[in-house]
């Protein structure tokens, strides 16, 4: 929609839209239903409001941090059944590291020694003030996710897509891909919808999205392949899947994305991967089916095997080795 330079103004900018429609060279965006508009609010508040819960317990670290209490070395999980005992403890007045640490639960009861000396510090007044406030936040914050969660659950239930298909089974769906849990595909759905008609191939949902790498060659000359800019929300939750996929065992994305992490980086390889889950997502949605996993092995099946042959006996001999192959039955 670029306009001649000179001729800038917002009435000649919308004469200039008005004739590009007339002349029908303006697409339609997409314009999701009511339902997963509504979707929508409710996934990316959940989201703000589990970002609020993450930053309040860094503050509850950092509070510790400056009383000298040292629990988050000893605990993994400073906010669990131990842990959240110790601050309740904490915040009601005890001070007494022996006390404290008697409150561990569970295998934690190992670590009984260090907890001691973890709590031994200079926890005042000052500090359990800001500790108790943060823990109220957070209780509060994880009542409202809770209910955001049911109400989720509930409007994914009772509505269905315009072709018919039932949002929770395109969920199901979606949750049969590696690294994809249940709260990443009510995002994802939420995002792109169940009905996959609007994007003609899942080339062009990765392009919308803003998961499909950049174009830019001119003269020859290969510019920034950087992604596009689109819908950030679905490309933090891929790449967020991305990660999850990266650590599984044998399965396709992870080999994917170790493979191209030697290459190119992790960052850059989770970009990716995340690309690919977002191109199974169109065709679990468009044909209505569960993710088939190709294996970990996928790659080196698909290597030419006389090659990888001829390079691992160069490498063989590079290091000093006579090779001598005796092929196995």
């Amino acid at each position: 929609m670029k306009i001649l330079p000179g001729r800038k103004s917002d009435v000649l900018d919308a004469e200039w839209l008005a004739e590009l429609l007339e002349h029908g060279l303006l697409r339609a965006s997409f314009v999701p239903p009511p339902a997963i508009r509504e979707l929508r609010d409710l996934t990316r508040y959940r989201k703000r409001l589990i970002q609020a819960t993450t930053a309040e317990q860094q503050r509850i670290q950092k509070t510790l941090e400056d009383a000298g209490i040292k629990l988050d070395s000893v605990a993994s999980d400073v906010l669990g059944a131990s842990g959240r005992a110790m601050l309740d403890a904490l915040v009601a007045g005890e001070r007494d590291p022996q006390v404290l640490a008697e409150l561990a639960k569970g295998i934690l009861r190992r670590k009984i020694p260090a907890l001691r000396q973890a709590l031994r510090g200079r926890f005042r007044d000052h500090h359990a003030l800001l500790v108790r406030l943060c823990l109220e936040h957070i209780d509060h914050l994880q009542a409202a996710i809770t209910e955001l969660d049911q109400r989720v659950d509930a409007l994914i239930a009772e509505h269905t897509s315009e072709a018919g298909v039932p949002f929770a089974r395109a969920r199901d769906r979606l949750t049969t891909i590696t690294g994809v849990g249940k709260r990443a595909a009510e995002c994802i759905l939420a995002e792109i919808g169940a009905d996959m008609s609007r994007f003609p191939s899942a080339g062009h949902l990765a392009s919308w999205a803003g998961m499909a790498p950049g174009n830019n060659i001119t003269g020859g000359k290969r510019g920034s392949d950087k992604t596009t800019d689109g819908d950030k929300w679905i490309c933090d939750i891929l790449t967020q899947c991305a990660w999850a996929a990266a650590r599984t065992r044998d399965t396709y994305l992870a080999a994917q994305f170790w493979r191209l992490a030697r290459r190119i980086g992790k960052k850059k390889a989770a970009v990716a991967v995340g690309h690919s889950i977002l191109v199974i997502c169109w065709h679990l949605l468009t044909n209505d089916c569960d993710y088939d996993d190709l294996g970990g092995d996928y790659f080196t099946r698909r290597a030419n095997p006389d090659r990888q042959r001829d390079r691992l006996i160069t490498q063989l001999h590079t290091l000093g080795y006579r090779v001598t192959l005796d092929p196995v039955a």
